[in-house]
Order: structure tokens, then C-alpha cells, then sequence
């Protein structure tokens, strides 16, 4: 519970709140299902969202009562997240449609990229990429920042750091790994390795909805593991069709009607945080959008930060963060929260 001083500023500084834009998307995602002459699911996640397990069940609530579509189009927009959900997810959507195709305007990054790797074809629009699915972890053996803080390791870095050893010592018997041993603890170099593989086997599991092509799948599932700089290295649409993904340019209409789509989620995932002094704060943003017609279920943080000086960090205090389902019963429009656990 709050304590006394907290609830005076609540009642003292009035709380910034996201709007609900749910007439606005709904018009606008009818005026979509009219042009693609199909019905559209629309994913969308804020700069602090990502892909998570409980999206699952909010993607089910889309779908159960649906039925089963000829197509079906799905808007996603996602810097990445869990790509255990990414499969997931698209293991529901293929159960409800003969033909998927996916709708990129804009960012679909790792897990993200992952779930349209699902679409019997990808449609992207000028300002469109996907990214590589390298995975990278912090482990509680990982190594310490200089904030005495746990760093990610991915199995690119390592490589990188062996093929380095091999070409600067070459001809020499040492094993390069006794001496990484002495940064990187093993088994985080073993729990790294079998996160690299993790994202392989997704992509392929994914890819075999539609592509009957093993050969195929593997290369494009390892090419988009192993053979880039960056996890973040953009995608584009060239690039996509490159190496073996079945990618289109999205048509102007259609992008430009997924850009205005996109503005009214980014109004409602605007950052919302209400400062009550220098030690106290309260977060309201709004992070995960899913959204089809006559239904939109959100994701909206609410809680206290609170910095504990003598410890030099921030704690989070009275959570209600939930998820929020918004639709039409007997007419009227109702708003409630969907509980996920």
C-alpha cells in the first residue's frame, strides 16, 4: 500500500495518462480490411515493448472466434522480444488461415523477424527491415560492466573472438579458450551456444508452415543467425529477397494507411511518466498493442518508482500494471482488464 506522503502527491500532481485512440484504429483498420479485402491483425510494440509469452494469449483472444480466414494479413511492428512466442504465435495464426502474409512498414526486428518468417510472403514498405536472429543472453556467470552490472554475450562476439585468436596465433597448439576462460565463465559460453541454436531451430520450425524446402530453410535460417556484423544490420527489402524470403514491396496505399495506423499506436505508446520529486515517480505507458476488428487488448504499465538513495537504484512500488481488453458488448463499447497468468 502507499504510504501517507505518496498518496498526498498523488492526489497533489494529477497523473499522465496515454490516450485510447480505439474509434480512431478501428475506423482506420476497417478502411484496411476493405482494401485488402481480407481481415487484418495488427501487432505493435513501443520503443520499451517487445515479443513475450503473454502475447500468446492475447493473440488467441483475436482469434478464437474468427474462424477460419482464406487470408489473413498481420501488421507487426516490434523491435523483438522472446522468440519461443514468435513461434507460438505463428503456430495460432496458421491454425486460423489457408495463406498469411505479413505487413512491414516499419521496424520488425529479431523475434519480430522471426514471426513473419511465418508469412507465405512478406510485404515491405519503403521505410521497412527485419534484422538478424542472432541471440545474445546475460547470464548470471556473465561478465560485470563497470557498474558492476551484468553484460550480455552473443555467439557472434565469441566467434569473432576465436577466429581473431586463430589468425593472429596461427600454427600455435594453444587453445584460445583456456585463455577466454578467464573473462567469459564457460558455462555462459556453453548457454550462449545453445541459445545460437535456439534461434536456428525456431526459424526453421516457422519456415516449414510454408516452405516445404529444407535445403532452403536451413540456409536462410543460419544465414540470418550467423552472417551478419550486427544484430540491429537493417534488412531491407532488396536484401530480404536476396537471400531466399518471398518479400514484396508494399503498395503506396496500403503503407501509407499502415503509417497513419502506426501514428495513432505511437500516440497511445507515447511515454507517460509523471515525476513527483527527485526520488518518486510514476509510470503509465502504454508498451504492447494488439488489435483486430471490433477488439483491442493493450498492455499498460502502472506503477511507483521509487530511488532508494542509501542503495543507489530505483524499486518499483504499488504494480498494477495489467492488461487491458477493449471491445463492443450489447452495443456499447466496455473496457476492462484481461487477466493473463
Amino acid at each position: 500500500m502507499p504510504r501517507k506522503k505518496e498518496i498526498e502527491k498523488e492526489k497533489d500532481i494529477e497523473i499522465i495518462k496515454p490516450p485510447v485512440l480505439f474509434s480512431e484504429t478501428q475506423d482506420l483498420i476497417k478502411e484496411i480490411e476493405k482494401h485488402l479485402g481480407a481481415k487484418l491483425i495488427c501487432y505493435w510494440n513501443s520503443v520499451n515493448g517487445s515479443v513475450c509469452q503473454n502475447d500468446v494469449v492475447t493473440f488467441y483472444e483475436m482469434l478464437k472466434d474468427l474462424g477460419e480466414q482464406k487470408e489473413l494479413y498481420l501488421f507487426v511492428k516490434s523491435g523483438g522480444g522472446d522468440g519461443k512466442a514468435s513461434l507460438r504465435i505463428v503456430n495460432l495464426l496458421r491454425q486460423h488461415t489457408q495463406q498469411l502474409y505479413a505487413l512491414a512498414p516499419l521496424e520488425c526486428a529479431s523475434a519480430a523477424t522471426m514471426m513473419v518468417l511465418g508469412a507465405d510472403e512478406i510485404q515491405m514498405g519503403p521505410l521497412a527491415f527485419l534484422s538478424a536472429v542472432d541471440t545474445s543472453i546475460t547470464h548470471d556467470l556473465s561478465p560485470v560492466d563497470k557498474n558492476n552490472a551484468l553484460v550480455s554475450v552473443s555467439q557472434d562476439e565469441l566467434s569473432r573472438v576465436i577466429n581473431l585468436w586463430n589468425k593472429e596465433i596461427k600454427g600455435n597448439d594453444h587453445n584460445p579458450y583456456q585463455s577466454l576462460y578467464n573473462y567469459v565463465h564457460p558455462l555462459v559460453i556453453g548457454a550462449v551456444d545453445r541459445a545460437s541454436s535456439l534461434s536456428i531451430k525456431i526459424s526453421k520450425e516457422i519456415l516449414s508452415y510454408h516452405l516445404q524446402d529444407e535445403q532452403k530453410a536451413d540456409f536462410i535460417s543460419n544465414h540470418l543467425n550467423s552472417s551478419y556484423p550486427s544484430h540491429s544490420y537493417p534488412i531491407t527489402l532488396r536484401e530480404a529477397q536476396n537471400i531466399g524470403l518471398n518479400a514484396k514491396a508494399l503498395d503506396k496505399k496500403l503503407n501509407d494507411m499502415l503509417l497513419d495506423l502506426n501514428e495513432l499506436y505511437s500516440e497511445m505508446g507515447q511515454k507517460a511518466y509523471t515525476d513527483y520529486d527527485e526520488y518518486n515517480g510514476h509510470d503509465h505507458e502504454i508498451l504492447n498493442i494488439i488489435e483486430g476488428t471490433g477488439i483491442q487488448i493493450y498492455y499498460q504499465v502502472d506503477k511507483d518508482w521509487h530511488y532508494r538513495a542509501e542503495e543507489r537504484r530505483w524499486i518499483v512500488m504499488n504494480d498494477r500494471s495489467s492488461w487491458v481488453k477493449t471491445n463492443y458488448q450489447n452495443g456499447k463499447l466496455v473496457s476492462r482488464p484481461f487477466h493473463i497468468r
